[in-house]
């Protein structure tokens, strides 16, 4: 008889979604094969995930769902889940993100994270060699879920014009990604400026920060170093977040014009001319 391993459901949201999958396909009497039949992968796959050595997906936990008849149980748990793989100091952040119903960023280097396409999401963060790429990949674009609600939150964007020209990932990335900004130009929830170069010294010269609002609880600025973030509700920070995001704004382009801008770079600098898979050089 083959040695099972015995999860503990608090361990982990993982450990916990690993038991519940066993608890309810031996339920079903389907072996991990059988199972994975029904849901189009290994029954190895299955067992991993079982186990807490794979995260699942958002695409298996609805499967699951489907196969087993849990009525969304495994879908309302895999959020949980990816959201466990993302850094331990981003946790709180990502919780609180989620709560939001205002938010406002200036990204002076590279486009927001939840407006970042899985390509280029996966480029950004490979470049911290991580272990599990697949799983911070799937962790970000499972937070940018909560953009695609039924009332997303107000999102205002400031894009400095470097993070257009930055060839994260090549050509071929970078004009999916700008192609991808035009299209959520359209959004009535989303307002998106870039800075351009011309602006010269600016307001946020110091780096990137959100501001994060809620119905019922205090803003939150938050802001990243080389190692972790910082969230902070401090009155004095918040002002000055306020009074410099404004400063900011002013600066930038129109939405109108960004969206030109935006569709001008795509072109010549990521357009056929470049080749079949060559990046952009400055």
């Amino acid at each position: 008889m083959p040695n099972i391993r015995r999860l503990d459901p608090t361990a982990s949201p993982l450990d916990y979604f690993g038991s519940e999958l066993r608890r309810y396909r031996e339920s079903a009497g389907l072996s991990q094969k059988e199972l994975g039949d029904c849901i189009f992968c290994t029954g190895s796959l299955v067992g991993q995930i079982e186990t807490a050595h794979k995260v699942p997906t958002r695409e298996f936990a609805e499967r699951a769902d489907a196969a087993l008849m849990t009525d969304g149980c495994f879908s309302r748990l895999v959020g949980l889940v990816l959201r466990s793989q993302l850094p331990t100091w981003f946790q709180a952040y990502a919780e609180m993100e989620a709560k939001a119903t205002y938010i406002s960023t200036y990204q002076a280097q590279l486009v927001y994270g939840l407006l970042q396409t899985e390509d280029y999401a996966r480029a950004v963060l490979a470049t911290g060699r991580p272990d599990n790429l697949d799983d911070l990949v799937a962790a970000r674009m499972e937070r940018q879920l909560l953009l695609q609600g039924k009332q997303p939150p107000l999102t205002l964007v400031v894009l400095d014009e470097a993070a257009l020209h930055r060839p994260i990932g090549g050509r071929e990335t970078m004009r999916n990604q700008l192609a991808h900004l035009l299209s959520l130009c359209e959004k009535r929830w989303l307002s998106m400026q870039v800075l351009p170069f011309g602006a010269g010294e600016h307001a946020s010269l110091v780096g990137s920060f959100n501001t994060l609002r809620f119905d019922d609880d205090p803003e939150i600025v938050y802001t990243e170093d080389l190692i972790s973030g910082h969230m902070t509700a401090h009155p004095d920070t918040v002002r000055e977040a306020a009074r410099r995001y404004a400063s900011l704004q002013a600066a930038a382009l129109s939405v109108k014009d960004s969206a030109v801008l935006i569709a001008r770079v795509m072109e010549e600098r990521y357009g056929d001319q470049h080749g079949p898979d060559q990046r952009a050089v400055a």
